[in-house]
């Protein structure tokens, strides 16, 4: 029942009400009971009427209007956060791919080996702090949700976003519970997937790419698969894949195992909690 609706019903019912026990107490009632008798029995017919079916009216009257607020309440602030995310990208996240843009074409110049040991760290940092940034935005445009199946939905959705982002076509197929990650490692495996990705997308020159999760809170395997060239080295070990290593480092804080696997066409990226999954 709508917010309108209820305050027709509010209006409209005891009017009606009593407006009907006048009509039948004056045509069909008046040999059964005197005027002083229905006099008395007319308030009390509207009290019984306002201590039940108001005062049900007036508090679901009260939900939907909490209802509303709340809502009104959570548009704001996603008004905000998208704001917030719009200015990190315009800002710091423009500006951090521009210095590391920069850092490149400064380290082709040097030739100490000394001066690109420092250009490889300062690299690594500015890496780190981009991926920090750009995971705050993604966090920024998609909130976390207090219930389940709107979270569960909200974490698909945010591999699709990362996966347009680096203008893959990706298939999602995902059954990990939302209860078996917490607030963090929600968080984390999101960025170890949108680094897989975007590594997907630079190096591999894939057309297909998938990511599939499956598992529970005790053991899950989340795999990202492409068709594409792949490699026979470990990109992880590979000096210039600061990506990968941060993320595998970030992973196993968490203690989970990061493999690459090379594929018969193409290559898989597999993060792992617990035992082994088919």
């Amino acid at each position: 029942m709508s917010y309108k609706q209820i305050k027709w019903m509010i209006l409209f019912v005891p009017t009606l009400t009593v407006g009907l026990w006048e009509y039948l107490r004056h045509t069909l009632l008046m040999p059964y009971i005197s005027m002083e008798a229905g006099n008395f029995l007319t308030p009390v017919f509207l009290f019984l009427i306002s201590m039940t079916l108001l005062s049900q009216l007036f508090s679901r009257l009260e939900q939907v209007q909490e209802e509303l607020n709340k809502e009104r309440a959570e548009n704001a602030a996603l008004a905000a956060r998208d704001l917030l995310a719009r200015e990190l990208h315009d800002g710091i996240a423009q500006s951090l791919f521009l210095l590391s843009v920069k850092m490149d074409r400064a380290e082709i110049r040097q030739k100490g080996a000394q001066e690109q040991s420092d250009f490889k760290e300062m690299r690594k940092l500015v890496h780190e702090v981009n991926r920090y940034a750009r995971q705050a935005i993604a966090n920024l445009r998609f909130p976390a949700q207090t219930d389940e199946k709107l979270y569960e939905d909200s974490l698909k959705s945010r591999i699709e976003h990362t996966a347009k982002e680096a203008f893959l076509h990706t298939v999602i197929i995902w059954s990990i519970p939302d209860e078996s990650f917490n607030a963090k490692e929600k968080v984390e495996l999101l960025a170890c997937i949108r680094e897989a990705l975007l590594n997907i997308q630079k190096h591999a020159h894939a057309e297909q790419v998938s990511v599939t999760g499956s598992g529970d809170e005790i053991a899950w395997t989340v795999r990202i698969d492409d068709n594409g060239r792949g490699t026979e080295l470990d990109p992880f070990h590979m000096k210039d894949r600061y990506g990968l290593r941060i993320m595998k480092e970030r992973a196993e804080e968490l203690h989970w195992q990061v493999n690459f696997i090379s594929l018969q066409r193409g290559s898989r990226v597999e993060i792992r909690k617990g035992a082994d999954i088919s």
